[in-house]
């Protein structure tokens, strides 16, 4: 079973078990709160709410699971954190139910919320749970037999370490799933003691390329000193997020408990994180966006009607400043702002600007940059999934490649979006020079290691504290 019908196994074990849950709580709740309807089963049959819940429930459901990310990745499932996330899930959609379509029912007493409650909780529970349970444990125990493998890379610039790791992985009692494709190097230079074990299929610049031709699923970084910092061109280059990256581990891994194992007979190995964030939080994201930037477009209006006219009437010029920017995964992307400087701003090339000392700004644009308005027209590239509202402030191409000679690490920023404001412009503000944006980089790399939606939320009201005060520039 491939994993598109795999997917599909869970896709249909999934609404048929909330179709079954939806019935046996229809019929119980009949009984239990209108229990003269069984003196005819006709009647329950008759009720409308029976087929609409039938219709539109499961199909509630499976969009919550879809947003949770169930049918991604439905080979690498694990049983205990299927059973949680299960729990959660189920939990989290009964009380929309619940609030949704149950709370007007009549009841004699309100211990009779409580138990429909929990009889809609157990029993979608458990009609769902166990299929899955069978589903994901007929899975691993094809993976452990090595009935199923994960096509995976080795990136290699230590050929020794990398071939007793692989010894140690393939003589494993019980497979983990890894199934070698090949090696690529730095240079492309081979090394005799893993050719007997794979092939080499290239060097670093053709990572992108291998991972597409040999459908790549798992890598495993095995790297000398000289060439740590490699890693982030490495994790940047790999685009996709369902794509797992390990490295060896070490004693100061041990000691800091950086290590994930895979299965408690696997071979201890970092995990280099791909997904700063669970699927679900980043539907939860995607939505918190895009209704922030709807409703303060809608409610900006006016002020953008004003602000037009102010600019167009205080200096020569368009009102609407264009300029390339980069995105998520470095892709390029023109970002709007009110024009907030003098046309020929940028005459004899890229350039930072230096506050309230620099002359290229505007008078109008000096306010503008106290308060933020000059960035306000962000929410269309929010809208559009260009930005998010909170996330590393998008730079220029010219800028990055400066930043990167200094702090190698800033690649990993591009694993998100660009946001309109970020922990770093909430904490360091704007930065005058690339000194000063590497400085601020910290901040950013600390949003990475702490992103949620929480913590959108109060980056946001730092920024609206900011802006409120007119501490902006």
């Amino acid at each position: 079973m491939n994993k598109t019908l795999r997917s599909l196994a869970y896709i249909i074990s999934d609404y048929l078990a909330a179709v079954a849950a939806w019935v046996l709580f229809f019929f119980f709740r009949k009984l239990t709160i209108e229990n003269n309807s069984f003196d005819d089963i006709n009647l329950v049959f008759a009720d409308v709410n029976l087929y609409k819940g039938i219709v539109f429930i499961p199909l509630f459901w499976l969009c919550l699971y879809w947003c949770a990310g169930e049918y991604r990745n439905v080979y690498k499932k694990s049983r205990l954190k299927d059973f949680l996330q299960t729990v959660i899930e189920s939990f989290a959609g009964v009380i929309v139910l619940f609030f949704a379509f149950l709370l007007d029912d009549y009841i004699s007493t309100y211990k009779n919320y409580y138990f429909t409650f929990a009889l809609l909780l157990v029993l979608h529970f458990f009609i769902t749970y166990i299929p899955r349970l069978i589903l994901t444990w007929s899975t691993v125990i094809r993976v452990h037999n090595g009935k199923i493998g994960f096509p995976t890379l080795m990136i290699v610039s230590d050929g020794q370490k990398a071939e007793s790791l692989y010894r140690s992985i393939t003589n494993q009692e019980m497979s983990s799933g890894y199934k070698f494709t090949g090696y690529i190097t730095p240079e492309g230079n081979n090394y005799t003691m893993l050719d007997s074990h794979m092939p080499l299929l290239g060097s670093f610049s053709d990572l992108q390329q291998i991972i597409e031709q040999k459908q790549i699923e798992e890598i495993i970084v095995v790297l000398d000193r000289k060439d740590e910092n490699e890693i982030y061109n490495i994790i940047f280059s790999v685009q996709n997020p369902d794509i797992e990256m390990f490295m060896p581990s070490d004693r100061k891994d041990l000691l800091t408990g950086s290590i994930k194992l895979k299965a408690i007979f696997s071979v201890p190995l970092v995990r280099i994180s791909q997904q700063m964030m669970s699927p679900w939080e980043f539907s939860l994201k995607r939505i918190f966006d895009v209704v922030v930037s709807l409703v303060s477009m809608t409610v900006l209006i006016p002020v953008y009607i004003a602000v037009a006219v102010i600019i167009k009437s205080t200096s020569k010029g368009p009102v609407f400043y264009a300029q390339q920017r980069i995105g998520k995964n470095g892709k390029p992307f023109m970002m709007y702002k009110f024009r907030s400087m003098y046309t020929d701003a940028e005459k004899d090339g890229p350039m930072l600007s230096n506050g309230d000392n620099d002359p290229r700004i505007t008078p109008f644009g000096r306010f503008m940059r106290k308060v933020r308005l000059d960035e306000t027209p962000q929410f269309f590239h929010v809208l559009r999934g260009e930005m998010s509202m909170v996330g590393p402030r998008p730079e220029r191409q010219y800028f990055i490649d400066k930043i990167v000679q200094k702090a190698p690490e800033y690649k990993l920023l591009q694993k998100i979006k660009p946001g309109m404001t970020s922990w770093g412009q909430v904490k360091f503000g704007y930065a005058d020079t690339v000194d000063q944006m590497v400085e601020r980089l910290q901040y950013d790399l600390l949003y990475l290691e702490n992103m949620s939606v929480a913590t959108d939320i109060k980056i946001l009201l730092y920024t609206f504290i900011i802006i409120f005060e007119g501490r902006g520039k």
